[in-house]
């Protein structure tokens, strides 16, 4: 005979286990655009996103790996320069899609080489005092997973040659 605790216990089970598959599905229903949105540290690459006409693109089915630079790393840029980008759709579109690779790459994936963006133009991906880099960028945190793609974050912008 099966006992009422054994029941309730698998119930909870039960109930639990749909708890956190709803809640795995939904950690990842965000696209990039929105998960970058919501980290909060990156509201200048949303910003010149947004101003490049790129927010449909970065929202589409994708996968993307996106190097995505934070506040601190615009912050960088030169006196001017990315006042001088957001005026320059057409510069500003180039600078970002440089920032974005084909396919969902995960740091494990990640191989030391020359990598082609969306940009077309080659990223060098290189490991540094066992930091990897991004050309010149620092990795600083990684697979920050979206619904279509992954979010790596670097602490520079990167600039095409």
């Amino acid at each position: 005979m099966i006992s009422l605790n054994r029941i309730i216990v698998s119930s909870m089970v039960i109930i639990a286990s749909s708890i956190i598959t709803v809640a795995s599905a939904t950690a990842f229903a965000a696209d990039i655009v929105d998960t970058a949105v919501s980290a909060g540290r990156f509201n200048t690459l949303v910003k010149a996103v947004q101003e490049a006409g790129l927010v449909s693109t970065l929202k589409g089915k994708g996968p993307f790996t996106v190097f995505a630079p934070t506040d601190e790393a615009f912050a960088k840029l030169p006196a001017g320069t990315l006042e001088a980008l957001l005026k320059d759709k057409q510069k500003l579109a180039a600078v970002l899609t440089y920032h974005v690779v084909p396919g969902q790459v995960m740091a494990a994936q990640v191989q030391p080489g020359a990598v082609k963006t969306v940009q077309g133009q080659m990223l060098t991906v290189s490991a540094k005092d066992g930091a990897v880099m991004v050309d010149s960028a620092r990795v600083i945190k990684t697979d920050i997973a979206a619904s279509n793609g992954v979010i790596h974050v670097i602490d520079a912008v990167v600039l095409p040659k």
